[in-house]
């Protein structure tokens, strides 16, 4: 017990971290992406879900990882805004000897290829800019209802010339209550530091840590699974810095934000909220609605599905199918696919 109690207060002290910001003041922003579709679908974030088939979801919480994520593979790809594209791809391995669950994983994202002017718009060639994350995970169990897990992250980044590395980690716990089918999580991310800058001899950058804790409950009488998800603990006012709001400017560490009150729309907007209903033994549905995302993203007026996300899932003994689409805008969604294969299921790394 003494060994989780020390990992919680290491997650707490967190906060006084350096890396504590929002959207557009981190470095390799690219680590908040929904790598897989389970996660986009329940609103990009969830440290809770209880599911132990589907490996993703130790991308948001390491304490996720389970035992019988043992040989599965999975690949997921997405068709991201602006002709962006990215993938990720997850093997688990389950070490029985020392009690561990391992996965390793790789994300990259590609951002097309790209013109290469001078400042005068004189054509030089092109180039291809993009972003690639090493992760190791590990996690284990602690006594009958706990579970704690870390992910270690290799992370670099290259736009023509430019080019930076980065050191993360993922610490996350869980409790897990199956008499009332009921999961607690807690996770730290992206704890690090930036190994190499863009500019030779520039300042250090924060990478892009949040803190987020999560619940998810599961019906008695009905097969839906709810979950609530907290995000930025750490700090109670997480509005975009808008210039153009009407309740009065502040500035602060070269922001504008109102300085009204909406102490509910502010509260709000740390939640990210989700159900799972499983149709059948086969299909699983879901949709979440993240509040931040739909506040800050709406066209004014023309919000639509802004901040919804849904997805389906199709599981079976030897494969799992799944589909994801995530608005940010009236106009603008995201797609994402993947399969996650139990390579037992076909014969391969059989736990003897």
């Amino acid at each position: 017990m003494r060994k989780l109690a020390a990992l919680f207060c290491c997650i707490l002290c967190c906060q006084s971290l350096t890396a504590q910001v929002l959207g557009g003041k981190s470095v390799f922003p690219f680590l908040d992406l929904p790598a897989a579709p389970q996660i986009t679908a329940l609103g990009s974030m969830n440290v809770s879900q209880q599911n132990t088939s589907d490996l993703s979801l130790a991308m948001g919480n390491p304490a996720l990882l389970r035992p019988s994520m043992h040989a599965h593979l999975q690949a997921n790809y997405t068709s991201y805004f602006a002709d962006v594209k990215y993938g990720h791809c997850m093997l688990g391995y389950d070490a029985t000897g020392i009690q561990t669950t391992f996965a390793a994983s790789v994300q990259y994202v590609h951002y097309g290829t790209l013109t290469q002017t001078d400042a005068a718009g004189n054509v030089q060639g092109a180039f291809s800019p993009r972003d690639i994350a090493w992760q190791l995970t590990a996690s284990r169990q602690y006594l009958e209802r706990w579970h704690y897990g870390v992910n270690l992250k290799f992370i670099q980044s290259r736009y023509q010339q430019y080019s930076a590395a980065g050191l993360a980690a993922d610490v996350g716990i869980t409790y897990q209550d199956t008499a009332h089918q009921l999961q607690i999580g807690l996770t730290a991310r992206n704890m690090g530091v930036q190994l190499r800058t863009y500019v030779t001899g520039g300042g250090q950058e924060p990478l892009p840590f949040d803190l987020q804790v999560g619940i998810s409950k599961r019906l008695q009488h009905l097969p839906l699974q709810l979950s609530a998800t907290l995000h930025h603990l750490y700090q109670f006012d997480v509005r975009y810095a808008d210039p153009a709001m009407e309740d009065g400017i502040v500035i602060s560490d070269g922001d504008t934000t109102g300085a009204g009150g909406k102490t509910v729309d502010k509260l709000f907007r740390h939640m990210v909220l989700a159900a799972q209903y499983e149709v059948g033994r086969y299909v699983e549905l879901t949709v979440s609605y993240n509040h931040l995302r739909r506040q800050e993203l709406a066209v004014s007026g023309q919000q639509g599905l802004s901040g919804f996300a849904a997805g389906i899932g199709i599981i079976t003994k030897k494969l799992q199918l799944r589909y994801a689409r995530s608005w940010y805008q009236r106009a603008n969604a995201f797609n994402q696919l993947g399969i996650n294969i139990p390579l037992q299921q076909w014969g391969l790394l059989v736990k003897e």
